[in-house]
């Protein structure tokens, strides 16, 4: 028998190096993942390099990777991705950014990169949309919220460019710095000034806003200024239907990894209760995978909150979301006629707390999958995987083989 339908679920930032704190192990490794180990043991594994040997991935271009678009033919820049995560119907030629709200004293200079880390920011984001006018830039202005403190911005018009600088100082105690063309192009001088332009027109608009009055008099940071950063130009990217003939579904709270799906044509799937961070509501986004694949060839399903722990270097934490993920995984051993492939899209060690070039394991289980000697899904244990070792963009050919969708090379 042969496996019909795919859930590809990636950990985001699970892998890891040991950790002082476990005894010189891995979160994965000290973790008790008993669902997880009986997959890699009915299973195959490996390690990957999601981008290549050496190279630190991001997960952006980890995403793309993996899926199968080569990020350096399809990699535009972050900004577009995450706009259309956000809802912003972005096409091709169109410019996006990534944002924070966040926090300036009365000199100007940035206090708190993401206001307090702020929720529920929509108020703000439709004044921002509806009252910031660029049309003497041919300029037309999108602007949405994301989660928490985080929104994005596009720009729609002709003789856009994408190569400017950002005004993130990226810490606190420094006046954002004016936008500026990193070429000689009047496309990227006339975004640039645009941008410059929208800075000028949102700040009065945020120093006013009720919700911002009210955060002033409950003595939390305001949302009165915007940080603008990861500037691209939105890609032509191929369907992921016509590329593998595969209808397809996206469940994530990332707005990057939902852009993404989006941007490929994949359908996307809210959860109630998802979130991005470790209080997410796992049972629902397992839950709700299972449901798309009734319907749906192929689901890619990210979990966020590893990779939140590991960039906040706390690696018991980490140990202990992976062994909530793994409970949550609990239903995947009913299923019947699917390819369950479990990996990460990159690490993000607790030691560094940033993304690192260490490969990442890798586990697939399902019907007509060779069976290797492998018992625990780990970084260590994989790496003796039937899989060997491999990269990211092998990956969707090699599912596409296991459900017997892969053409022929040659007579």
């Amino acid at each position: 028998m042969t496996a019909r339908k795919v859930l590809l679920l990636i950990i985001d930032g699970v892998s890891d190096r040991p950790c002082s704190e476990l005894g010189r192990l891995t979160p994965l490794q000290a973790a008790r993942t008993p669902i997880l180990d009986r997959i890699t043991a009915e299973g195959v594994s490996g390690i990957m390099d999601t981008i290549g040997p050496g190279i630190r991935p991001g997960s952006d271009t980890s995403h793309l990777s993996l899926l199968g678009y080569p990020p350096e033919q399809y990699y535009t820049g972050r900004g577009p991705l995450e706009a259309a995560g956000t809802g912003i119907s972005m096409e091709p030629g169109m410019v996006g950014f990534r944002c924070n709200y966040a926090t300036i004293d009365g000199a100007g200079q940035v206090i708190d990169r993401r206001a307090g880390r702020i929720h529920n920011t929509s108020r703000l984001s439709g004044v921002i949309e509806e009252r910031v006018d660029l049309s003497s830039f041919g300029v037309e202005v999108l602007f949405r919220s994301g989660a928490g403190h985080r929104a994005a911005l596009a720009f729609r018009g002709e003789e856009l460019g994408a190569c400017v600088s950002s005004n993130d100082p990226k810490k606190e105690g420094i006046i954002p710095p004016a936008f500026v063309p990193l070429s000689d192009s009047s496309a990227d001088k006339k975004t640039a000034e645009a941008l410059n332009e929208f800075i000028t027109q949102s700040l009065p608009l945020l120093a006013d806003h009720p919700l911002n009055q009210e955060r002033k008099k409950q003595g939390l940071p305001m949302a009165n200024m915007i940080l603008i950063r990861g500037a691209g130009q939105m890609g032509d990217y191929e369907p992921f239907r016509e590329r593998y003939g595969l209808s397809g579904s996206v469940i994530s709270a990332a707005t990057l990894i939902t852009g993404i799906g989006k941007s490929l044509g994949l359908r996307y799937v809210t959860v109630e209760g998802a979130t991005g961070s470790s209080d997410t509501n796992l049972e629902g986004k397992v839950n709700a995978a299972l449901t798309e694949l009734k319907e749906q060839d192929f689901v890619l399903l990210n979990i966020k909150g590893a990779d939140e722990a590991g960039h906040d270097g706390r690696a018991t934490e980490k140990k202990n979301f992976i062994e909530r993920i793994d409970s949550a995984l609990e239903p995947l051993l009913e299923t019947e006629g699917y390819l369950i492939v479990v990996c990460a899209d990159h690490s993000t060690p607790c030691s560094i707390r940033d993304h690192s070039a260490d490969p990442v394991p890798l586990v697939i289980w399902g019907d007509g999958v060779r069976t290797d000697s492998v018992m625990h899904f780990d970084e260590i244990a994989c790496a003796e995987g039937g899989l060997n070792r491999i990269s990211g963009h092998s990956l969707m050919p090699i599912i596409c083989d296991l459900i017997n969708k892969a053409k022929k090379y040659g007579a």
